[in-house]
C-alpha cells in the first residue's frame, strides 16, 4: 500500500526535525518549509498527501498558506500544529480547509494518530482543547463565522504591517503602490471598528496572524 506523502511546515527546526524522525517510520515525508510562502510555492509540484503546518510562520502565515494551498490542492488535509490553544483560531482554520488542529504539547503519537484520521476522510482536534467532545466540537468549530471578514489580500497586509515592516515595504513585497496597503491598512480599520495602528496590530497579534 502506498504510503501517504507529508510535508511538515514549521519556522522551529528542532521541532522540525523531531517530528521528521518520528513520522519517517509511518509515512514519506517529502519536504519541509519553514516559512508560508515557500510553502505555498513549492508545495504542489511535491504532491502532497498532508501538510502538517504551524499557524504562526514569518512571511506567510499558515491560515493565509493553507487557504491557497487549497485551492491549489482541493485534495490535500491540512493538519494544524500549533501552540495556539484559542477556540477561534481553531474555527478560522476548520473554516478555510483544515482537517486536523493539534497542540505542540500533544504526544507525537497523537499525530501519527491524526494524520491516519484525516486520511480517512475524518476531522481530527487534539482532545487536548475538546475534553473528549470531540465530534460536537468540531461541528461547532466549522459553523462559526470569523467575526470580521478580511479578504485575503487584506491578511497580507496585516501581516506585514504587523511585523513591522513600513507601508512602501509592504507595497514593495507585494508588488502593489503604497497608496494601496494604505487603502486596504485603513479599510480594515474601519471594518474592524478600530481608532489606531496600535489596536490594529494588537487584533493581528490575538488573531495569530503574527508568529510568537
Amino acid at each position: 500500500m502506498k504510503r501517504p506523502r507529508i510535508i511538515l511546515a514549521d519556522d522551529h527546526n528542532i521541532l522540525v526535525d523531531t517530528f521528521k524522525a518520528f513520522l519517517e517510520p509511518h509515512f514519506d515525508v517529502v519536504a519541509t518549509f519553514a516559512d508560508g510562502q515557500r510553502l505555498v510555492q513549492d508545495a504542489p509540484a511535491l504532491a502532497p498527501d498532508v501538510i502538517v503546518l504551524d499557524v504562526g510562520m514569518p512571511i506567510m502565515n499558515g491560515l493565509i498558506a493553507g487557504q491557497r494551498l487549497k485551492q491549489v490542492l482541493p485534495r490535500v488535509k491540512l493538519v494544524y500544529l500549533t501552540m495556539n490553544q484559542d477556540p477561534d483560531v481553531a474555527a478560522e482554520a476548520f473554516r478555510l480547509g483544515a482537517s486536523g488542529y493539534l497542540l505542540k504539547s500533544s504526544a507525537a503519537s497523537e499525530l501519527v494518530h491524526a494524520i491516519n484520521e484525516v486520511m480517512l476522510a475524518r476531522s481530527y482536534i487534539t482532545p487536548l482543547m475538546t475534553k473528549g467532545m470531540v465530534g460536537s466540537f468540531i461541528q461547532n468549530l466549522k459553523r462559526r463565522k470569523a467575526p470580521h471578514d478580511l479578504t485575503l489580500r487584506q491578511r497580507e497586509v496585516l501581516q506585514l504591517l504587523a511585523e513591522g515592516r513600513s507601508m512602501k515595504e509592504v507595497a514593495y513585497r507585494l508588488n502593489v503602490t503604497p497608496r494601496t496597503v494604505a487603502f486596504h491598512k485603513y479599510t480594515m480599520m474601519d471594518q474592524l471598528e478600530l481608532k489606531s495602528s496600535a489596536e490594529l496590530i494588537q487584533y493581528a497579534m490575538k488573531t495569530a496572524l503574527v508568529a510568537a
